[in-house]
């Protein structure tokens, strides 16, 4: 990310049952963020919350499911950006269940790329 580019944060809200194909979905997600070497992913498991049906999920209340929310968090230049929800948008449109995708500008005050050490890498 160049500093004086154009920065955007997406934020993708659904839930952690919500699966593409087989995969689960904020899984699919961030891979394809890394094939479009977005220069960053964090998925945030949530311990309460409700969409559009009302329906309460919350590690407090007993289900079989252990359906819980999730956002995962994107930022990158906004070309990027949109790139890739150009690709994931549909995947989302063809969830059987609702969810929400926000977009911001945003300030980077810091970008400081780290050395490669993950467990996929």
């Amino acid at each position: 990310m160049e500093p004086e580019s154009q920065i955007k944060r997406i934020r993708i809200y659904l839930s952690n049952t919500d699966k593409l194909k087989e995969t689960l979905l904020y899984e699919a997600l961030v891979f394809a963020a890394r094939r479009y070497e977005i220069a960053g992913v964090t998925v945030i498991k949530g311990i309460m919350g409700y969409g559009t049906s009302s329906v309460i999920h919350s590690i407090k209340f007993w289900e079989v499911s252990d359906k819980l929310p999730v956002v995962v968090e994107i930022v990158d230049e906004a070309e990027k950006i949109q790139k890739y929800l150009d690709v994931v948008v549909p995947w989302i449109e063809n969830l059987r269940y609702g969810c929400l995708i926000t977009s911001e500008e945003v300030q980077v005050v810091l970008h400081k790329k780290g050395q490669k050490k993950g467990f996929f890498n």
